[in-house]
């Protein structure tokens, strides 16, 4: 009895020994490992396209369309009141994007730009320049562009305050009926940028990761945005992160 009993409690040591070697991941590596998630590859274009708000580009006669289909905010809805896709591309100066979202009602019912931006139609840009994900909500490691049916580009600034940044996203509209042909360019800034002090955009190169997700914040005539439709799921109840954690976004392949 007494072996049995020496035994076990060596056991019992050897398996708090193994148990104690193991290390939990930081909340940054788990943000590493999120961030490799639906990697897409995009290429880069042999001539950039004109930025008009239309699709007759050289550029988007390839690629891939990818669905804006995730539900993150809102209850269920039709395919007449809303479905958009999107394409990407890329140049050393910025990701193109063209996204073409069928929407019955476009809102637009505050004039103020830093006013409720949020609740009026606007398509939502998620750039993690490194592709590092980790916290963003008031500081630049990565960012949250709200673009307005008027063009003008809100985030969330380092004081907790929304700010224009209508020099980071270029971007046209064309509606006709109820398709609306949106045409981007995104320029890409470190997380050491700082309002209000000329920066140096990132330059883009081939094999460079970058974390990526597309949203559209879709109201018909509702005091608050009516649905909130993104490009990648989001596990979870609260899949309204985007703006807070770049964990959840997707990750951007650039070949050439």
């Amino acid at each position: 009895m007494e072996r049995i009993i020496v035994i076990f409690l060596g056991l019992l040591s050897i398996n708090f020994l193994l148990n104690s070697c193991k290390t939990e991941a930081s909340p940054q590596e788990i943000f590493v490992i999120k961030n490799d998630q639906q990697l897409r590859e995009i290429h880069k274009a042999t001539i950039a396209p004109t930025i008009d708000g239309l699709a007759n580009d050289p550029t988007w006669e390839k690629g891939d369309w990818y669905p804006l289909d995730q539900r993150w905010i809102g209850k269920k809805y039709k395919k007449e009141d809303l479905q958009g896709h999107f394409k990407l591309a890329w140049t050393p100066e910025g990701i193109y994007i063209l996204a073409e979202i069928k929407d019955d009602v476009l809102y637009d019912n505050h004039p103020d730009p830093l006013d409720n931006f949020w609740n009026d139609d606007c398509l939502e840009i998620f750039v993690d320049e490194d592709n590092s994900g980790g916290d963003h909500q008031y500081n630049y490691n990565a960012f949250a562009y709200h673009v307005a049916l008027d063009g003008n580009v809100v985030d969330t600034s380092i004081e907790a305050k929304p700010r224009l940044y209508n020099e980071h996203v270029q971007s046209e509209r064309k509606t006709q009926g109820n398709t609306t042909t949106w045409e981007l360019r995104v320029t890409l800034y470190a997380e050491n940028y700082k309002d209000d002090m000329p920066m140096d955009q990132v330059i883009l190169e081939p094999n460079k990761k970058i974390g990526f997700a597309l949203a559209y914040c879709d109201n018909d005539s509702s005091k608050e945005r009516e649905n909130f439709i993104g490009s990648i799921p989001v596990k979870g109840k609260d899949k309204n992160r985007g703006w807070i954690d770049a964990g959840i976004f997707g990750t951007l392949l650039l070949l050439e």
